[in-house]
């Protein structure tokens, strides 16, 4: 049967039909994954000696990082030159440690002309315009992501999206183990800690993949950066942010929001959003402040009987919010309003349209506490 052309030849034994059945499935699995890494590797090389650009988030976070890191290690192992680029700031002490440590190369685009890279990879993102600095309707070669989207936004020659895999790195990781390329110590760290942060070390949105690939890397890594990266100091605005988080709570049966006021590092909102969580009686909390030119939400939830990104994409539209039943994050433009300098005033009205949405589409009137 082999000799037909048979990829896989099972025959009868004394084996349980579960174990077969089960070897079955595996094998495909492997095919199918190891064609999705020859595919990817397959659209790289296509960019030849042209330009390669890999775009992050905003204001990106390890995952996408670390993600990018690898598609950048894939690039160069097929001799093309990949750029990792971004908007926004790397606000998270964390995050910043992170870059520094491992001298990550990142490119803060402020002039991004698309028609001079051959090809362009969106990497923790899906679409273009969205959380990231494509304009909208930019042509994308490669998707890459682990957040729920709209697949009928999102287009692309390769799309990869996996909403039960706990983080991109995951992904990633397992792309470099299909195309069989080695995983030197320094993006090792980076990925293992990029799968750690997302998971909340394999407690929230965990799937046996995101230990898979923890437990692939964690000999390769360099498990005293790890800690460095773990143990920063918390800045005074951390501080500050939390502390508005805890005095200006309002709290609805279960669920907790607050409005922190204005804020200049969007990543101290996870953080408050993550502590106000661990508070007794509280099983869904949403944060949220004002930027320059946005009013950033942050939402974490450890209630199953809700799906937080569907909360917030219900609420706030899914081309301004996004996430996992777990943690979900939204930024809404303040368009005409953001050269107003009465930012008390903005407040009110930032603090009514967001707790209105919220609760709407939770389902509980606005009322005394």
């Amino acid at each position: 049967m082999e000799a037909a052309g048979a990829d896989l030849v099972v025959l009868p034994s004394k084996l349980p039909q579960k174990a077969i059945a089960l070897a079955v499935v595996q094998y495909v699995e492997k095919i199918t994954s190891v064609k999705l890494a020859q595919d990817l590797k397959k659209m790289v090389s296509a960019v030849g000696d042209g330009k390669f650009a890999i775009i992050v988030h905003n204001n990106p976070d390890p995952d996408a990082i670390s993600s990018a890191m690898g598609l950048k290690e894939i690039a160069g192992s097929v001799g093309v030159k990949a750029e990792i680029l971004y908007k926004g700031q790397i606000g998270h002490h964390e995050n910043k440690a992170f870059v520094n440590i491992l001298d990550v190369e990142l490119d803060q685009s402020r002039d991004f002309k698309s028609t001079e890279y051959r090809k362009i990879a969106l990497i923790e993102c899906s679409v273009p315009g969205v959380n990231n600095l494509l304009p909208p309707d930019t042509p994308v070669s490669i998707i890459i992501d682990h957040h729920q989207a709209d697949i009928e936004e999102v287009k692309a020659e390769y799309v990869d999206i996996r909403p039960n895999i706990g983080a991109t790195a995951t992904i990633m990781t397992k792309y470099l183990q299909d195309l069989e390329i080695p995983i030197k110590t320094e993006l090792a760290t980076a990925l293992l800690y990029g799968i750690k942060v997302d998971t909340d070390d394999f407690r929230r949105n965990t799937d046996p993949a995101d230990f898979m690939a923890a437990a692939y890397l964690y000999p390769l890594a360099n498990q005293e950066i790890l800690t460095k990266f773990e143990t920063p100091s918390r800045s005074v605005e951390e501080i500050d942010v939390l502390g508005e988080a805890i005095k200006n709570r309002e709290i609805k049966g279960s669920y907790l929001i607050s409005n922190v006021g204005t804020i200049r590092n969007r990543d101290t909102l996870a953080q408050a959003a993550d502590y106000l969580l661990t508070l007794e009686g509280v099983t869904t909390t949403i944060v949220f402040g004002l930027g320059e030119d946005h009013i950033y939400i942050s939402g974490r939830s450890r209630d199953v009987r809700i799906n937080i990104g569907k909360v917030m994409q219900d609420a706030f539209g899914a081309d301004k919010a996004g996430g996992h039943a777990m943690l979900a994050g939204a930024q809404i433009p303040l368009g005409v309003f953001g050269g107003t300098r009465d930012k008390q005033t903005l407040m009110k009205l930032a603090e009514e349209v967001v707790v209105k949405q919220i609760l709407s589409v939770i389902g509980i009137q606005k009322g005394p506490s």
